[in-house]
């Protein structure tokens, strides 16, 4: 088996390398994807995704990871891929948002935002963009933190987040396994037990 994981915004691969150090425990072969959301577009981002999922694939049995902006670049990707690429066994959203994300919404304006999320981070805060990305049809695990704003505070009111994504947002019809955990959304991926929610299912 093996493993792609994909970072979050303003991150990189190696805040994926505690999760997929404890995966290769379990005798998984990983890969990691890396971008710059400043530096990139969202489109350029996916079609260049699109080519590293089917470099894995052709090397056998594969599953995705995606964090945060990294499951929505995944989402998107996957649905461009050559029909004759196999398919993930499965995918893993880690805080990974399926509608628009609020945070990015509210500051869509912000000049400084705009700098260091470029297009990927209006794509994130665009209904219209988000929704255009179609459900996945391979086995899906959301795992979702709810450490984030107490009730009452931040921008999400009294719904339960992870800091910067609600659950509510982490959630959809079509996910078939959706788990929330008590993490922080940036600590996802180095948290052991979002780790063994993983290797649990494969």
């Amino acid at each position: 088996m093996q493993a792609l994981f994909v970072h979050g915004m303003g991150r990189s691969p190696l805040s994926g390398w505690p999760l997929l150090w404890r995966l290769q425990g379990h005798g998984v072969a990983t890969h990691t994807f890396g971008y710059a959301a400043a530096l990139e577009d969202f489109a350029g981002i996916e079609h260049r995704l699109a080519r590293s999922i089917a470099n894995v694939a052709s090397r056998g049995e594969y599953v995705l990871i995606g964090h945060s902006l990294g499951g929505v670049l995944l989402r998107s990707a996957l649905h461009s891929l050559d029909r004759r690429c196999t398919p993930p066994a499965r995918v893993f959203l880690l805080g990974s948002p399926i509608s628009p994300a609020r945070v990015a919404t509210n500051l869509s304006g912000n000049g400084a935002y705009r700098l260091i999320a470029g297009d990927c981070g209006q794509f994130l805060a665009s209904a219209e963009r988000m929704c255009a990305i179609p459900a996945l049809t391979v086995p899906t695990t959301a795992i979702i933190g709810t450490l984030g704003w107490p009730r009452g505070h931040g921008p999400f009111g009294s719904e339960p987040n992870d800091g910067l994504v609600s659950v509510a947002e982490a959630s959809a019809a079509w996910i078939e396994d959706a788990v929330q955990v008590p993490v922080p959304h940036s600590l996802l991926p180095s948290s052991s037990r979002v780790a063994a929610l993983i290797a649990a299912r494969l």
